[in-house]
């Protein structure tokens, strides 16, 4: 008999494969891991999946998330007062990797979380549990203590923060670093707040992709109207708070969860 992951699974793969045969936005969707028990956010990851998001981007929590807005940390916050440790956030990434062997997973967190156990050893685990990526806002991309080459070591990619504040000459210094993808951070201040796309995102995004790297763009992406304004502009749309927020507001029914986020990741990417 079949289980229900793998007719899930099963039906994510069908989707993937139907992907280029209609407008598809792709979706790149964050999530705090053991948000806000290990079973909610195991039931958000899976309504996301299924309501079409291409990439996880999997926050290991830190007691101290300076880029990210309330939603997130006190998401962050909640999971760190049950004692979880970056162990657990592993070993919840290697259980949706279990489930979706071809979904594409990065981790997102700070630079004193990979640096204090040490970045290879970081690296190395990560990958293990099926990691692709790893995304370190505060670890700059020409010092990043080896993030990128220990990344090279265990076949994943370091994929830097472009924020629109950067003087012009260190963006395009970045844009032609020649990283695979580079995540670019929409407008200032931290996540959360509504973000509108106008000439000004776009003239931002151009230079960022200016050196040929794949763009993934995020920051105060709501509704699905703002991601199909970005979608042509980017490899993927990112977005996060909105799903925190909507995990926070039902984390008391999984079923009413899980429906709220695949709506949401519906919208987003407009299946």
């Amino acid at each position: 008999m079949k289980t229900k992951t793998s007719t899930m699974r099963n039906q994510w793969n069908r989707d993937q494969q139907e992907e280029n045969m209609k407008e598809r936005i792709k979706l790149m969707a964050h999530l705090v891991a053991g948000y806000p028990t290990d079973s909610a956010a195991m039931t958000a990851a899976h309504a996301l999946i299924k309501g079409g998001a291409s990439i996880l981007e999997i926050q290991l929590p830190f007691s101290d998330p300076s880029a990210d807005g309330p939603a997130i940390q006190g998401a962050c916050s909640k999971v760190l007062s049950r004692g979880y440790r970056t162990r657990d956030g592993l070993d919840f990434i290697s259980r949706i990797h279990a489930d979706f062997p071809e979904l594409t997973i990065y981790i997102m967190s700070y630079a004193s979380l990979v640096y204090t156990p040490g970045i290879d050893r970081i690296c190395k685990e990560a990958a293990e549990a099926g990691v692709k990526g790893m995304i370190i806002p505060d670890l700059p991309f020409d010092h990043d203590e080896g993030l990128s080459a220990a990344c090279g070591t265990y076949g994943m990619e370091n994929i830097p923060v472009a924020a629109s504040s950067m003087a012009l000459d260190r963006l395009s210094t970045l844009s032609h670093y020649g990283f695979a993808h580079i995540y670019a951070a929409l407008r200032t201040g931290i996540t959360g707040s509504d973000t509108t796309i106008d000439v000004h995102t776009i003239s931002f995004l151009n230079k960022v992709s200016e050196g040929g790297s794949g763009i993934y763009g995020g920051f105060g992406i709501r509704t699905g109207s703002q991601a199909k304004m970005l979608a042509k502009n980017v490899d993927a749309v990112v977005a996060g708070s909105v799903f925190v927020r909507l995990i926070t507001d039902n984390a008391g029914n999984e079923e009413a969860l899980a429906k709220a986020i695949e709506n949401k990741a519906r919208e987003l990417t407009g299946i």
